[in-house]
């Protein structure tokens, strides 16, 4: 079968891994504010003016994180997985896994049929997520490593954004449509990940691993030697992959604990502090819920939505700067101005709520959100719109790419799989 040697093409192949965790993201934060969807898993009755309430504060709360426990727990075992199937297959079991979890959230009977899907789906994105940057850093050049691995979260803006659109567009469907055809349409990008990776080469460190060195070589010669197994950068990377493999098979009994011995421990706290600091930044609140956050500052309908949608062209379009700087300014810059504009924009928000925010009575804003308990007009709503942006175009371009590229690159000559 015939195999793509560009890394670039690579690269945009299997970051549709990425694309697959930004369209969940955003399938839930432009539907939680319909009718549609609000009458659909009612639990709350009506307000004053006939609306539905929708699913109670702490029922939508788990639907939302059901897709981050089903990634927690695909994490554990997707090294596993990709150390004895692959990266390639890795991934595509992940795309399948993925179109499974769509099939169950787009028939969804009710709230707990809704949750079991997206936990199936958060399987996807735990297993894309670790192994699709992993796949990337085992077969782009040095030079050219930070900007394909960090392009996994440009990945993810781009499917958030779209993801939003599309759930925008759909919420003008009467009826139930409205939040089933874009939960439907989101295994389009699963089904082209899943044929895109036939043709794509496996990963030369995994092929090694296994002791299958002439298609390791061969691998090598077609992504970095133009067809040229005697290539000097081949012959290079073919001596550094051996030496790689002859340091592993030393420690080949390592297991878990070998990542806190003092000789990983260093690198093990930076690894997942740096993913677990990523999402406290507050980032997640911006996406899964930023129509709450909105209409708190009075946006309501169609405004509302259109408006989200701005912070998802601000995600897109600020995460290129960063893909561009990564190799060139480093990764700690970017992770230390970019920490301090957020806590910023974050300060400011909560200080303009907490200081001209009024409480809109039972019910929340529109008596019909009780998460959006607070509730501003005038220009603090539109300087808590403006910090929300701001907040997001200080995000893209340092830790949402960064946080992706620092813990591979930091454990470029250690078992990747299991530093996951």
């Amino acid at each position: 079968m015939y195999q793509t040697g560009n890394v670039y093409t690579i690269a945009a192949i299997s970051i549709i891994g990425g694309g697959l965790f930004g369209f969940d993201i955003s399938s839930m934060s432009a539907i939680i504010a319909t009718q549609p969807y609000k009458c659909y898993f009612n639990q709350q009755g009506f307000n004053d003016v006939g609306e539905c309430i929708g699913p109670k504060a702490d029922v939508q709360g788990g639907i939302t994180a059901s897709m981050a426990g089903g990634s927690w727990l695909a994490a554990l075992c997707s090294g596993y997985l990709s150390d004895r199937l692959g990266r390639k297959m890795a991934i595509q079991i992940g795309a399948v896994i993925w179109v499974i979890g769509c099939i169950i959230v787009c028939a969804s009977q009710n709230i707990a049929m809704l949750i079991v899907g997206r936990v199936i789906n958060g399987f996807c994105v735990g297993i894309c997520s670790a192994q699709v940057p992993v796949y990337i850093s085992e077969i782009a050049p040095p030079s050219k490593r930070g900007k394909l691995v960090g392009a996994q979260q440009w990945a993810i803006t781009w499917g958030i954004m779209i993801m939003f659109y599309i759930s925008y567009g759909c919420s003008f469907i009467n009826g139930t449509g409205a939040f089933r055809a874009p939960w439907a349409l989101q295994m389009i990008p699963a089904i082209l990940l899943f044929f895109g990776m036939m043709i794509l080469p496996e990963s030369p460190r995994w092929l090694a691993s296994k002791d299958r060195w002439e298609e390791t070589r061969a691998v090598l010669a077609l992504t970095h030697g133009h067809g040229d197994p005697e290539s000097p950068f081949v012959v290079r990377e073919f001596d550094e992959i051996r030496e790689w493999i002859r340091i592993e098979s030393e420690a080949k009994n390592a297991s878990y604990l070998e990542l806190i011995r003092p000789r990983m421990l260093n690198r093990t706290i930076i690894g997942v502090f740096m993913q677990i600091w990523s999402q406290l930044t507050g980032m997640n609140v911006m996406m899964y819920y930023i129509t709450y956050v909105f209409q708190m500052a009075g946006l309501s309908g169609n405004n509302l939505l259109v408006s989200s949608s701005i912070q998802y062209v601000i995600n897109v379009v600020m995460t290129v700067p960063g893909l561009l700087l990564v190799d060139r300014v480093g990764r700690r810059p970017l992770l230390l101005v970019g920490a301090a504009f957020m806590a910023l924009w974050l300060f400011a928000n909560a200080g303009i709520l907490g200081a001209y925010g009024t409480n809109p009575g039972p019910g929340g804003v529109g008596g019909n959100t009780p998460e959006a308990s607070t509730e501003v007009t005038g220009a603090a709503s539109k300087a808590v719109i403006a910090c929300s942006y701001l907040f997001v175009a200080s995000y893209a371009p340092t830790w949402g790419p960064v946080s992706w590229i620092y813990p591979y690159v930091l454990n470029m000559h250690t078992p990747r799989t299991t530093s996951r």
